[in-house]
C-alpha cells in the first residue's frame, strides 16, 4: 500500500512506524525538516517538507498514486484541505483527518463530512479519545490502563502489583484451576523495561505491571485476585476545561449514577464557556496548583482527581499535589512518552497517553479484513487486536493448540455466537468466531497473516 502521512509530529511518527514496519510504502510530510529528517533516518520512510495542503507538495510525496492518506497535522484546517485536495485533485480513495476543534467536530451530526463538498472519510478526534480513556480509567481505578473489547464484554485491566498481591510467586497456568468460575487470563507482563507474553509455567512478582483479560462481571473479584479494590467514583475534581477535561465532565454528567464534580479552570473566559456548558457541575475559576484552591475544590475528599490541561508538567505537579492533599486516585495527561516512567516515582496512579488512544483509532481504520478493534499498549510496544475469523484463515477449523501461534502473542479470548469463552487448548476456533489476540509489535505481521488481515480497500 502507498500511503502518505502529513504531520510528523507524535502521531504522525508512530503511525509511520508501524506502517512502514509492516512493509508499506510510507511518505511522510511536515513544515519542519528536521522533524521529516529525523524520520528519514530513524524509519523505512520518503519525507518531503512542505505544506501538506499544497498540490505540488502532495504531487511531490506521490498522491497520484497513493492509496490513503492520513493528515494529522496540528491545524484542523490544514488536515481539511489537505484531505479536500488529495480528494478533488489527485483522486486518493480513502482520507483519514485529525480533528480537534468541537466546532467542526459537532458538525459531523449534520452530514458535512459525507457531501462532495468536504471529502473526509474518517475524522479522528484526539481530544474525544482521550475523555473516552479517561472513562475507562475511572471504571477501573485500581488500573493503570483499561480498555473495553467485544462490545464491552471483556476488559482488559493493566494491573500494578504489590507485595500484597494474592498471586505472587503462583505459574499462571494455576490461576485457572484456583478460580474455575472465571475468566482470567493474563497476556503481558512488563518486568522492569521488558513487556512479553508470558508462558503458562511463568509466575508474577511483585512490582511486575500485567495486561490481563477478564469478563465485564468478573472486573471486581479479578481486581481482588491481584490485590486492588473496586471503588466507587463519587466524587471527582476535573483540572483544566479544555475540550478533554469539558468532555469528560460532561460525560460524567450524563452518567446514570450521580457523580459530584467539581472543575478546576485558570483561564477565566473558558472556565465561563464551561459553566455555560455544564449542568451539574461545579466550576471554579483559578490555579489548579494553588493548595488553598485544591482545598476549596474538595481534593482532600475526592476519590479520583484527573490532571487534563494541555501541559505535561502541570499535570504532573497538579496530579502529585492532589495525592499529597489526599486524593484517593490521581490521573495525569501526559503526552511526553519519556515523562511516564516518572508515573511510578511520583505516585500517580494512572495515566492517559493521547499519542496511543489516537494511533489506536487511526489503525482500528486503516487495517482491512474483519478487524473490529485495535488497541496499542505502552510506547507502541504491543497491540490487542480483536478480529473475526475468516474462511480462509488458518485459524478456521483448528484447536488453538493446533495454530502456531507467534511467541509473543497470545489468544486472550473467543467469542462464539455472542458468547463469551475461556480459551483452552482444546477449544476449535471456527469461522465467524470473533478472537482478541495480545501480540507484541514484532508478531504483529504474523498474526495479521494468520488472521488474513491486510491493509487493502478494493
Amino acid at each position: 500500500m502507498k500511503i502518505i502521512i502529513c504531520g510528523a509530529g507524535q502521531v504522525g511518527w508512530h503511525i509511520a512506524r508501524y506502517l512502514s514496519s509492516e512493509r508499506n510504502d510510507v511518505t511522510l510530510i511536515d513544515t519542519n525538516a528536521d522533524l521529516v529528517r529525523r524520520a528519514t533516518d530513524a524509519l523505512d520512510v520518503q519525507g518531503v517538507t512542505g505544506f501538506a495542503s499544497h498540490p505540488d507538495v502532495l504531487d511531490r510525496a506521490g498522491a497520484n498514486d497513493a492509496d490513503l492518506i492520513i493528515a494529522a497535522t496540528h491545524s484542523d484546517e490544514v488536515n481539511m484541505v489537505t484531505c479536500q485536495v488529495a480528494h478533488s485533485v489527485f483522486q486518493v480513495p480513502r482520507k483519514i483527518a485529525r480533528l480537534r476543534s468541537s466546532a467542526y467536530l459537532d458538525a459531523i451530526y449534520s452530514d458535512l463530512y459525507r457531501t462532495d463538498h468536504l471529502a473526509i472519510d474518517v475524522v479522528i478526534s484526539p481530544e474525544r479519545e482521550v475523555a473516552r480513556s479517561a472513562m475507562q480509567r475511572l471504571s477501573a481505578p485500581s488500573t493503570f490502563d483499561a480498555e473495553t473489547f467485544l462490545d464491552g464484554k471483556l476488559h482488559l485491566l493493566g494491573i500494578a502489583l504489590d507485595e500484597d498481591c494474592p498471586v505472587l510467586n503462583t505459574p499462571l497456568r494455576q490461576l485457572n484451576e484456583m478460580f474455575t468460575s472465571l475468566t482470567v487470563m493474563v497476556v503481558g507482563v512488563r518486568r522492569g523495561t521488558r513487556l512479553f507474553a508470558p508462558e503458562p509455567n511463568d509466575q508474577l512478582f511483585a512490582g511486575d505491571q500485567v495486561y490481563v483479560f477478564t469478563r465485564a462481571e468478573d472486573v471486581s473479584r479479578t481486581l481482588e485476585i491481584f490485590g486492588k479494590q473496586a471503588e466507587k467514583q463519587d466524587r471527582v475534581v476535573i483540572i483544566g476545561a479544555g475540550n478533554v477535561g469539558l468532555a469528560v465532565a460532561q460525560a460524567l454528567e450524563a452518567k446514570p449514577n450521580r457523580v459530584h464534580v467539581k472543575l478546576i479552570e485558570r483561564n477565566r473566559g473558558r472556565a465561563e464557556d464551561a459553566a455555560d456548558s455544564l449542568n451539574r457541575t461545579i466550576v471554579l475559576n483559578g490555579d489548579g496548583l494553588s493548595a488553598e484552591l485544591l482545598e476549596e475544590a474538595g481534593v482532600p475528599r475526592a476519590d479520583a482527581v484527573l490532571a487534563l490541561t494541555e501541559d505535561d508538567k502541570t499535570n504532573i505537579l497538579a496530579a502529585v499535589r492532589a495525592k499529597q492533599a489526599g486524593a484517593k486516585l490521581a490521573i495525569s495527561l501526559v503526552n511526553d512518552p519519556t515523562l511516564m516512567p516518572l508515573m511510578d516515582v511520583l505516585d500517580i496512579d494512572a495515566f492517559i497517553n493521547p499519542r496511543a488512544s489516537t494511533v489506536s483509532t487511526i489503525l482500528r481504520h486503516v487495517r482491512h479484513g474483519r478487524v473490529r478493534d485495535i488497541y496499542s499498549i505502552g510506547d507502541a510496544e504491543a497491540e490487542v487486536i480483536e478480529a473475526q475469523v475468516l474462511s480462509t484463515s488458518p485459524f478456521a477449523g483448528r484447536t488453538i493448540r493446533e495454530i502456531d501461534v507467534p511467541e509473543g502473542a497470545l489468544i486472550g479470548a473467543v467469542q462464539k455466537n455472542g458468547r463469551l469463552v475461556k480459551p483452552s487448548g482444546d477449544l476449535r476456533i471456527e469461522e465467524g468466531d470473533i478472537v482478541v489476540i495480545f501480540s507484541l509489535a514484532a508478531d504483529v505481521p504474523e498474526v495479521e497473516r494468520l488472521l488474513q488481515v491486510s491493509i487493502d480497500f478494493f
